[in-house]
């Protein structure tokens, strides 16, 4: 008789940890509505995922972690639940940017951050601050960020330094481009080798559409909320059996 006991689990492969992973954190609100709480409710439980999700990443070894926390499209939801999404860097930071230094965890926020709430701005600001000594995994936020707009931002800037001549058009190549977009302070590690999206949702809402050009794409029906240390080992050996070939072959040995 088969014994599944025997069976071996597929373990990690320490040594092919994506260094940057993008996340899509949705479900907040279906996760709440299954339990017949408020929206907000998810999530602020989505926020106790972040914690640990942070802290599991900066565990296995990834670089960078870039959360899609708040898109410039989130504008349109109900002013309430607006209001308390913009509480939550305040509450957050607050009480977990102790763990972060702890764990040698950098912040940095990407988006339109000028255009946030005061208190907002200042809570971001502050965390990036008292963790800017550390050396460790990038965890980096979306925040009032959409792709389009970044692209966009980005030709304007270069099509103004065209008109100043400080560039030639010709020399316009993807690296300039990628240069000039928000995740530029990131370097070599601007485009995620991991995308994941939560709660069963298959598309990329406007996130990181330049720098997902070659990453691997994993869904999963688990809810942000329920998205656990098991969920990420899981979405990486995903990401480990993929056959990354950017277009091109493998050769044969």
């Amino acid at each position: 008789m088969f014994n599944k006991s025997n069976q071996t689990k597929p373990t990690l492969d320490t040594n092919r940890i994506p260094k940057h992973i993008a996340i899509i954190m949705d479900g907040n609100g279906r996760w709440a509505q299954k339990r017949h709480l408020p929206r907000i409710a998810g999530h602020r439980q989505g926020m106790e995922t972040v914690k640990t999700i942070t802290k599991a990443a900066s565990k296995l070894g990834v670089q960078v972690l870039t959360l899609y926390a708040f898109s410039t499209e989130n504008w349109k939801r109900p002013t309430d639940e607006v209001s308390f999404l913009m509480s939550l860097p305040v509450k957050f930071f607050d009480n977990f940017v102790p763990e972060l230094i702890e764990n040698n965890v950098q912040v940095k926020v990407m988006g339109v951050i000028d255009q946030l709430p005061t208190q907002t701005q200042r809570a971001v600001h502050r965390a990036i601050a008292d963790t800017s000594q550390c050396t460790g995994m990038i965890l980096n936020f979306a925040l009032n960020y959409g792709s389009r707009l970044d692209i966009r931002m980005a030709v304007q800037q270069i099509g103004s330094e065209v008109k100043s001549g400080q560039i030639e058009p010709d020399k316009i190549d993807d690296q300039m481009i990628t240069d000039h977009l928000m995740t530029n302070f990131l370097g070599k590690l601007s485009d995620p080798d991991l995308l994941i999206r939560t709660s069963g949702e298959e598309r990329v809402s406007n996130f990181l559409l330049w720098q997902i050009a070659y990453s691997e794409l994993v869904f999963t029906n688990v809810l942000w909320p329920d998205f656990n240390e098991q969920t990420l080992t899981n979405m990486i050996l995903t990401y480990q059996h993929r056959d990354r070939r950017y277009g091109g072959l493998k050769t044969s040995k």
